[in-house]
């Protein structure tokens, strides 16, 4: 059981790891697929070729993410025909995504029949959302017509870091309320309260909450309406500005943090606004989800941005003192896993690398063995 492999194909591209136990063996990731000039013509070519440059002597599985579970992926799976069915089934709902994890799907199992593939959704996390956070409120007919509720994404990234938030407090992960936030190209934050999703940022698809690298995240419908009406702008046009052409994007023609953080320093008015508006939007999540949780042990940054970019931890906390929220700047300014609070702080805030492919290696490790 030791041996698995993980494969997470995104819209284009395909990253791979090889773990021995807990050890990584290989590793690496396969981009711009489908492109002119880039890489292979599709994820399958992409995956074929990873397959065959791996040495898979006792493969116990295949751990492949898949973003969109809907209403009947609860947790990781066994893939069989009924389950990739279901999969494609979803596809409406994850069009970018679900097909090209089919893809990797596909080729696995045709390439490697006798090893079991597992499914990991990263929406699977947030099935312990209450009903009166995954709830909509429009027309429960029409909802229900048409699979409209909050999903909820970086599902199996809010699980991995905010176990091992616990392990880095020493504290039981079953005891404590933590605000997990993933901020990379794609954003969102997470309540989790004794190891369940609680809240989540991002809804019916990856669009709501944070402000992202291209998406807008929170926006009021009447923009989408005022669009169409007076500007005309077709369904796909306006998909295509708020999914691919808007957040930091749209706010200063970069989509990269660090861009912006550069160009803020040099003076750039449009980076300082792009800057206030990511942070503020953030310092919002975290005061809405602290009064939800009622207690906050930690919060927790990750992913690109959340790692990488102190200024945005340190503009994001400002000002929440008085909810025993504070950054220590030493800390702060370092490197690795952990605290960034100062000694004694009531809410522990931390800072941890994601890992979402060892996190789909061990769901995929407990899959099989439930099986077996």
């Amino acid at each position: 059981m030791s041996r698995v492999l993980v494969l997470n194909c995104g819209s284009s591209s395909v990253k791979y790891r090889l773990y021995d136990g807990e050890e990584v063996r290989d590793k690496g990731t396969v981009e711009r697929i489908g492109e002119p000039g880039g890489g292979p013509a599709d994820h399958e070519s992409a995956v074929r070729g990873i397959l065959a440059g791996l040495d898979l002597t006792g493969l116990a599985a295949v751990g492949h993410r898949v973003v969109h579970g809907g209403k009947k992926f609860e947790r990781p799976v066994l893939i069989d025909d009924a389950v990739l069915a279901a999969i494609r089934d979803l596809v409406p709902l994850a069009p970018l995504h679900n097909p090209p994890n089919l893809a990797g799907i596909a080729v696995a199992r045709e390439a490697l029949p006798d090893v079991p593939q597992v499914a990991v959704f990263d929406t699977a996390f947030h099935h312990t959302l209450p009903p009166s956070a995954s709830t909509y409120a429009i027309a429960r007919d029409t909802a229900d017509r048409y699979g409209i509720r909050r999903y909820g994404f970086h599902g199996t990234s809010h699980a991995y870091v905010s176990r091992r938030t616990a392990d880095l407090l020493g504290r039981p992960y079953d005891a404590l309320n933590i605000i997990t936030l993933h901020l990379g190209n794609g954003a969102s934050a997470c309540a989790v309260s004794g190891g369940r999703s609680v809240a989540t940022s991002m809804g019916m698809s990856p669009l709501e909450g944070l402000v992202m690298g291209t998406r807008s995240g929170d926006l009021d419908p009447t923009v989408i309406f005022h669009l169409r009406r007076e500007g005309g702008l077709s369904v796909d046009e306006i998909d295509d500005l708020l999914n691919h052409r808007s957040g930091l994007l749209g706010l200063t023609g970069a989509n990269d943090m660090r861009e912006v953080l550069a160009r803020r320093a040099d003076g750039d008015p449009a980076a300082a606004l792009a800057f206030d508006v990511y942070c503020r939007r953030i310092t919002g999540y975290v005061g809405a989800y602290y009064a939800l949780l009622g207690r906050v042990d930690a919060i927790t940054f990750t992913a690109g941005v959340g790692e990488h970019a102190a200024p945005v931890r340190e503009a994001a906390l400002a000002g929440l003192d008085r909810l025993g929220i504070t950054v220590d700047p030493a800390r702060n300014a370092g490197d690795g896993d952990r605290l960034i609070s100062p000694d004694g702080a009531e809410v522990a805030v931390c800072v941890v690398a994601t890992d979402e492919e060892r996190e789909i290696a061990r769901a995929a490790r407990q899959v099989v063995a439930e099986g077996a």
